[in-house]
Formats: C-alpha cells, structure tokens, sequence
C-alpha cells in the first residue's frame, strides 16, 4: 500500500494548521510522526482518516482519492485511533472490540467464525483476553488504551493510524505494544502513529517524518534524519544525539540546562 499526500492544507476557522504538506509513505512499514505540540500531527492523522476536512491538495491511497471514496470502503481499507477515545459506561471490553468487525459485516448477517476470530486474535495480541468480560471503565488508563487498539486491530485494515499510542502505558507494556505494531508492519500492514517520545520513534520506525509549523522538515530512516541540530529546531533544546549498544538506533539525551540566575542583579559585574 503505498500512501500519497500532495499539497495538503488544513486548519481551524481561519488558521492554518498544515501548510501545503507534501509526503510519500511506502507500504507495509511503521511510520512515527514527530514535532512539537501544536505543528499539525493530529490534524494531519484526522486528515488521512477523512475526519478532518482540507483546505486544498489531495491524498492518494495506492491510487485513489481518499475523497471519492465511500464510507464503507474506507472502514475497511483505514482504522484509526484517536488520542482521547471514550466509550459507554458499563460496556464490556469485547463488546467494544467487536465494534471493529462493523465494516465488515452487512445488513441482517449474523456474527461469523471470522468475526469471533478477529475479536479474539485482537484480544491476544494486546494481552486482554482475561479482561474480555470486564466493563471498560472498570479498567486503568492503560489498559483502556489496549482495548480501544484491539479494536483497531480487529478492523483488519491494511493502514492503521494510531494518535500517541503508548501515552498511558507503563514501559513494558509500552514496549510490548511498540513490538506487536512492528510485528503488524511485518506481516504487511502500514502504521502511521503520533509519538513524543523520539528515542522510541527512533528506535521502533522504519521512518520518521518531522514535522514544524505545519509542514515537513525532514522524512526518512531515523538514523538519517534525527540530528542535534534537527532536535534543537523541533523542541528549542540542545541535545547529544546517543546509539543503543544493542542495535545502535539514536537515543535523545538532552543536555543540562544551565541554571538561570535568580535575579537580575546576579548577572551584573
């Protein structure tokens, strides 16, 4: 699946969030989108899912217009992810999952062996099959957060969008998700997701796509891309730029900032 996105420009009212944003995205990879609060990487998520309207440009899914195509379709070739989801109160944990098997199913057709398969695959895969049963809101943060992905998982599209996947995990189940949606592009499904962390970026992306001011500033393997100077234009820090010892992915120290007087008088001679 390969993804195209031409001249795209999106906002708010009157302001502007992307900024004729150009990009190609090959398929069957993981894709991280970084940038500083506020440059357009939600915006730009919303906008590949067709819930955000744009202003001007297109984006291409091996081909077609996202615009022309029906809802159905969509479901079915695009899953997405929001940051904030919210879910009935006393809902069941594989009621919500089984709400991804929707835009495969028609009118009057009854829950097949491949819908239960999907759901429980889904359920697997994000470590929940003991929870099936327990309502969403009796749930951690975190463990919401597998539940609303499982069901993303159990949509089986080919392109995945996910906004800030691990905000609410702990390390090692951030680690564990971060390893089943590489395992997802391995098996031929793209990952498009937002991240703040840039060392997981790093560490986990096929590439990574830097976004300032609503436009690209850089695009491709992280160990190309992700420089000191890249760093300091993205987030106004310094930073040394480190290798992991196990596979040499870039890791982000910031550097000490350096103590601010207390008053202006300390600075005087």
């Amino acid at each position: 699946m390969k993804l195209c996105i031409e001249g795209l420009s999106a906002g708010y009212a009157a302001q502007p969030v992307l900024r004729e944003l150009s990009l190609e995205l090959a398929g069957s990879q993981v894709i991280a989108i970084v940038g500083a609060n506020g440059c357009g990487k939600s915006t730009l998520l919303r906008c590949l899912a067709r819930l955000h309207a744009v202003t001007a440009g297109r984006v291409l899914l091996d081909g077609d217009d996202l615009a022309t195509l029906k809802p159905e379709v969509l479901a079915r070739q695009v899953g997405f992810l929001p940051q904030f989801p919210q879910a009935p109160a006393g809902l069941p944990v594989a009621a919500l999952v089984a709400f991804g098997r929707h835009p495969h199913r028609r009118l009057l057709n009854r829950w097949s062996e491949a819908d239960e398969a999907a759901v429980q695959d889904a359920l697997r895969r994000t470590d929940l099959l003991a929870f099936a049963k327990r309502p969403i809101d009796e749930l951690s943060g975190g463990q919401r957060q597998r539940v609303w992905l499982a069901m993303v998982l159990a949509q089986q599209t080919p392109l995945l969008l996910l906004d800030e996947p691990t905000s609410m995990l702990d390390p090692g189940h951030q680690e564990a998700l971060l390893g089943l949606i590489r395992s997802l592009a391995d098996d031929g499904r793209t990952v498009i997701m937002v991240l703040h962390d840039l060392s997981c970026a790093a560490r986990h992306a096929d590439q990574l796509v830097a976004l300032h001011q609503g436009r690209v500033l850089a695009s491709g393997a992280p160990r190309e891309v992700l420089t000191a100077e890249l760093v300091h234009t993205l987030y106004g820090i310094d930073a040394h730029i480190l290798h992991a010892p196990d596979d040499g992915a870039p890791v982000i120290v910031p550097a000490r900032a350096k103590p601010r007087p207390s008053s202006y008088l300390e600075i005087l001679p």
